[in-house]
């Protein structure tokens, strides 16, 4: 980051929206509850979004790169899987990816890893998600696809059959 800004970067009310759907969109695919916490600007004069997945009780976290998400203030993007998390509670939870705000010329986003390497540099935020966010829902194709109202194989997520976040005390 250069100094000669002296505002902080932040992301705009768009930017988060479009975050916190990411976190929606990958907690649905990952069939698990995908986590994205704001980090404030104080320090490092960027904001930079975190993205995880929280452990479970059953987790070894030596298996993962493990990072704290959550505490006093957290601002957690989306609907964080659909978990009810403490509030001021603190997760250990697995590090997927980070992105990053910059003020280089033509860079924007910077997308950081699961070891800490720059991967992706874009100016527009969808160039650096892990897949493209439609603004508008897509209209159904015709009514012969229409759910069958069997909901035996259900598939969506469920907190009794994940288990409850670790928290730290």
């Amino acid at each position: 980051m250069t100094s000669s800004q002296d505002t902080p970067l932040v992301f705009t009310a768009d930017e988060l929206d479009l975050l916190g759907r990411t976190a929606d969109a990958l907690s649905a695919y990952m069939g698990k509850p995908v986590l994205a916490e704001v980090v404030d600007a104080d320090e490092t004069g960027y904001e930079w979004v975190i993205f995880c997945v929280p452990l479970g009780v059953d987790d070894d976290p030596a298996e993962y790169v493990v990072v704290q998400v959550g505490g006093a203030g957290a601002r957690l993007l989306g609907n964080t899987g659909g978990l009810k998390l403490a509030e001021g509670e603190v997760y250990d939870c697995e590090y997927l990816w980070a992105i990053q705000l910059s003020d280089l010329e033509g860079v924007r986003f910077i997308k950081i890893d699961q070891q800490g390497d720059e991967v992706a540099w874009a100016d527009t935020l969808a160039d650096v998600l892990p897949f493209a966010m439609l603004d508008e829902p897509k209209a159904p194709d015709d009514d012969d696809d229409q759910d069958s109202g069997d909901d035996d194989d259900d598939d969506s997520y469920d907190v009794e059959d994940y288990g409850a976040p670790r928290t730290l005390h």
